[in-house]
């Protein structure tokens, strides 16, 4: 499967790395660093939305996705989101391992001296709900759409994005 030729992949890996850089640059305060990063913010936004936007008229317009590049398709996910639980599995094994068996150079302790560690009871529980709330206001707008129930649709649709912003601004 071969379709036209496109620009996004470069231009959103040079926005990546405007937005890579440009954050690193405003950290370290460099002159010039919150633009580079505000240039790299929407320019990985932008191609965001114009390569859905050729990738939907790319198969419901030219007819271009038949059966195999939906395979295609459905691999690369199901290996992305493989790729996404090796991660994580790598990382809570990374934080068991330290936790359980710490190591002498961290003073054999666990948490490490010097580490303040949070209550668990606070941000981090309103976080784990809201996380699981959306989860299932998703999950609730997934059947609604697959029963054709528009409004309920669009209600848990609204409730899932109240709780990301949410979310996010906490």
């Amino acid at each position: 499967h071969l379709v036209d030729p496109s620009p996004w992949p470069i231009v959103a890996s040079i926005g990546a790395l405007s937005l890579t850089i440009g954050g690193v640059m405003f950290m370290h305060n460099y002159s010039g660093g919150g633009q580079l990063l505000i240039l790299g913010i929407f320019t990985v936004l932008y191609v965001m939305v114009t390569w859905w936007r050729d990738i939907i008229r790319e198969a419901a317009f030219e007819g271009q996705h038949t059966s195999v590049v939906q395979e295609g398709l459905r691999l690369g996910m199901i290996l992305f989101i493989i790729s996404e639980v090796m991660f994580f599995f790598a990382f809570f094994w990374a934080f068991f391992t330290s936790s359980l068996t710490p190591v002498f150079n961290i003073g054999g302790v666990w948490p490490p001296a010097g580490i303040e560690v949070i209550s668990p009871w606070g941000l981090p529980l309103l976080n784990t709900i809201l996380l699981l709330s959306s989860g299932a206001t998703v999950t609730w707008a997934h059947h609604a759409i697959v029963g054709g129930l528009k409004q309920e649709a669009q209600t848990s649709l609204y409730l899932t994005l109240t709780f990301a912003v949410y979310f996010t601004t906490l």
